[in-house]
Order: C-alpha cells, then sequence, then structure tokens
C-alpha cells in the first residue's frame, strides 16, 4: 500500500533538518513554495507539519512563519549521581545537568495530603497515612526539563525546616535534607517506564505532544529499612535522556 503523501513529505522534511539541511532557528519555505516543490495541496503540506510540530522538530508562530526549533543536548544520568560530592552546593540534578547553582532555577508547590493506596504500597505504610506533596519543576537556565512530585512523611519533617518550601532547592538534594533529621540514608531504588506524554507534562516541559517522556519512581530508604521519600513520578522528556548503569561483576 503507497505511503500517504502527507507521511512521505514529513518524512523528507525530518530528514533535511536532522542532515543540517535546515538547522535549528531557520525558517522553513512558505506553505505555497513547499505545495509547490512537492507537487502536493498545501492542506497536505499543512498535515505533514502538523506531524514534525508534534515531535517538537518545529514551531510556528503567529508572522513569523514555521522555523526548526533548537534540539536539546543529551542528557545522561549517571549511575553514581546520588553520591554526596563536596564542593560547591549541588544536588544530583545539577551535577546530572552541569550546571552550577546559580543556573538552577525551582518551581515549587507543598500541600498535605494522605497516603492513597499507591502510594501506601510504595510507602509500605497504611492508606490514609500523613505526606507532604512537594510538586517540582525544574530548571537547567530558562529551560524546564524535569519535573517530579516527591512525597515524604509529615511525622518526619512536621515543623522542620524541610517542610518548608523557602528552604528549597536544598543544597544536597532529599539525602541531605534527611540527614538533618537525623535520618541516615543507605539505599535508593528507581524504576522507570516511558510511554507518550500528558497534556500537563507537554505544557510544563515545552515538548511536543509527539515526544515521549522517561517516568520513573524514586525511594529513599534509611538504615533501618523504612521508606522515607517517594517521587512518583520524576519526569524528562524520553529522546534526549540516557540511563547509565555500572554493573560491576566479581569473577
Amino acid at each position: 500500500m503507497a505511503q500517504p503523501e502527507y507521511l512521505r513529505i514529513a518524512h523528507e522534511l525530518r530528514r533535511r533538518i536532522t542532515s543540517g539541511e535546515f538547522a535549528a532557528g531557520d525558517q522553513l519555505p512558505t506553505l505555497p513554495a513547499l505545495s509547490a516543490a512537492y507537487e502536493v495541496s498545501e492542506t497536505t503540506i499543512r498535515n505533514a507539519l502538523a506531524l514534525l510540530r508534534n515531535e517538537g522538530m518545529i514551531e510556528t508562530r503567529a508572522r513569523a512563519g514555521t522555523r526548526v526549533r533548537q534540539t536539546p543536548p543529551v542528557h545522561r544520568m549517571a549511575a553514581d549521581r546520588y553520591r554526596n560530592k563536596p564542593g560547591a552546593p549541588s544536588t544530583p540534578y545539577t551535577r546530572d545537568q552541569g550546571i552550577g547553582w546559580s543556573e538552577y532555577r525551582l518551581d515549587k508547590k507543598f500541600e498535605r495530603v494522605e497516603a492513597t493506596p499507591e502510594l501506601a504500597s510504595l510507602f509500605e505504610c497504611e492508606v490514609g497515612k500523613r505526606l507532604l506533596a512537594r510538586h517540582f519543576v525544574f530548571y537547567s537556565g530558562d529551560n524546564p526539563t524535569q519535573m517530579s512530585t516527591s512525597y515524604v512523611r509529615w511525622a518526619d519533617v512536621e515543623g522542620t525546616p524541610v517542610a518548608d518550601p523557602i528552604h528549597e532547592p536544598w543544597p544536597g538534594g532529599t539525602r541531605a535534607q534527611m540527614a538533618s533529621l537525623g535520618i541516615r540514608i543507605t539505599r535508593i531504588t528507581e524504576s522507570f517506564t516511558c510511554g507518550m506524554p500528558t497534556e500537563h507534562e507537554v505544557q510544563t516541559l515545552r515538548i511536543g505532544a509527539g515526544v515521549p517522556v522517561l517516568r520513573y519512581t524514586r525511594r529513599h530508604i534509611a538504615d533501618n529499612g523504612r521508606i522515607v521519600e517517594v517521587a512518583h513520578p520524576i519526569v524528562r522528556r524520553g529522546d534526549t535522556t540516557v540511563v547509565d548503569f555500572v554493573i560491576d561483576l566479581e569473577d
């Protein structure tokens, strides 16, 4: 079966963009020009451009035409990103991004909630347990690159600086926060999935609706085995995120 024309044209334009023929910031030819070049209707061109726009490759603005979007750099999540490191203030996020403290910005919203059955299962606690939900959007410069909701037990943080959003971002991240409460973290688990973004994720991360996202659940576990923090989910764009694992095998 012959491929629909708009898919063929989208594939050709995608190739021209990825090859660098159309570089980031370049304006694409107008609808009439593309229609004439590919010998198809303007409706077909619109459908092809809509597909590329959904993939986050191009953007169209009123009176500015259609331009190629800047491709974000590949982001590598190192296996040791949660290890404490001496030096200037940092968190696992800033070390991952390779940015300084001054380049780090955080949108935040705190609220008290009760553990749903799903959260209770992740915390290994009873349903209805009081939690503090901390909603974050992480920025590298002006670019939102990660979003998450982090839950901690209200009994652990009530009346402490950890429960006050004014102290975020906290140098050292969650592990340092727990240490300030006398809680020693000895294990962190992560579980990964991927999928297409929700409308909220599209708007928050400023990505195309056709760009997949990586979602993962993280748990901080204390030395007594108690789960003291659950981030569920952490969300990043999936097309530019690489998770690095190091597995040492003994002979």
